[in-house]
């Protein structure tokens, strides 16, 4: 009985507006000079929307992000690294979005890692548009450009995106909204697997693995692990269609929701489709290294050529997508992200 009613007010919670049922404190403040903005709940770190140079990144992110208990739930690898952690895929850092194939450019695999960055694309913040702090929730408006030939092709596409970052008891929710509008030419996305919106996980957070793979030590020395322990590795992929582990990579699903364990605290990591987005429900990227990712673009990949999207956007031509992330302490049910899910799909 008492486990019905805690549910119950939790769903209640979920649908009823945020300021309401918080008085956590939201603060986005704008640090120009450091390049970022700082996403604070009753003072300590939410999580924070970076773009250094192109010489560091390749792309704005929002790294890294924290529980509501202050764990951090990002791999810190390469901007921060951690000792125990993966050093593959230099270019998964925190929370972004952005794809493979535009115009014949790979956004994705940029990083400062690639040689001959001339088939590569660069997607550079141009302006902070807006930011408000609040009870329960804050929002940020940016605005970027993005770039064939690592900066210095043509200007493809405009990007506006909204966030609103929502405070809650044992939750953390991140929801985005971005825009893409083509400039002068038509952009063609070709259906690929590597996209589209994603986070990369801390390595409590994996599945675990028997695969060779290279770590970084505590002095930032990379060695080659040949037998992996799997000692706290604790991470569980489940999506809206009850599929679990490894085996939601290339389904379709309203949610995938990752499960595990970092030290004595349960967390949960879902990111939550739009019912407006393309091919919703969408196809899931999420592998069990650490990689977690929605991408409705690479249909054709995804489903053995049975799919087809192959985007296209004429000069002028706009997409929106909207995707929402919930860091959670604690485990959450599928009646909780159900519950989430509803209030996101009405926004």
């Amino acid at each position: 009985m008492k486990n019905s009613l805690a549910k119950l007010l939790f769903i209640l919670c979920c649908l009823t507006p945020m300021t309401q049922i918080s008085a956590q404190k939201v603060n986005v403040v704008s640090k120009p000079g450091e390049r970022k903005v700082d996403i604070l709940v009753d003072g300590k770190p939410f999580t924070s929307y970076i773009y250094p140079s192109d010489s560091v990144l390749k792309k704005p992110v929002l790294f890294p992000v924290y529980t509501p208990q202050g764990t951090m739930v990002t791999r810190g690898y390469p901007m921060m690294p951690r000792a125990g952690e993966r050093v593959d895929h230099p270019h998964h850092v925190g929370i972004w979005l952005n794809y493979e194939a535009v115009n014949g450019n790979d956004f994705w695999n940029n990083s400062t890692a690639i040689k001959d960055r001339s088939k590569y694309g660069t997607i550079k913040h141009k302006e902070i548009l807006k930011t408000k702090s609040g009870k329960g929730k804050g929002s940020l408006a940016v605005s970027a450009d993005w770039y064939l030939s690592d900066g210095k092709g043509k200007h493809v596409l405009v990007e506006k995106t909204d966030f609103v970052f929502y405070a809650r008891q044992n939750l953390r929710i991140i929801d985005r909204s971005t825009t893409l509008t083509a400039q002068g030419d038509t952009v063609h996305f070709k259906d690929v697997k590597d996209g589209f919106f994603a986070i990369r996980l801390a390595r409590e957070l994996e599945h675990p693995s028997n695969a060779a793979d290279n770590f970084v030590d505590a002095n930032g020395i990379v060695t080659r692990v040949e037998k992996m322990d799997n000692t706290n590795i604790t991470g569980n992929y489940r999506s809206s269609e009850g599929i679990e582990g490894e085996k939601v990579w290339s389904t379709r699903g309203k949610w995938v929701n990752l499960s595990g364990r970092i030290g004595n605290e349960d967390i949960a990591v879902c990111i939550i489709d739009h019912p407006q987005n393309l091919k919703y429900p969408t196809y899931w990227h999420a592998r069990g290294y650490g990689l977690f990712a929605a991408n409705p673009l690479g249909a054709k990949v995804f489903s053995n050529g049975k799919d087809e999207l192959n985007l296209k956007l004429a000069p002028g031509q706009s997409v929106t997508f909207k995707y929402r992330v919930v860091v959670a302490t604690g485990k959450l049910s599928d009646e909780e992200i159900n519950g989430l899910a509803k209030e996101f799909g009405e926004k």
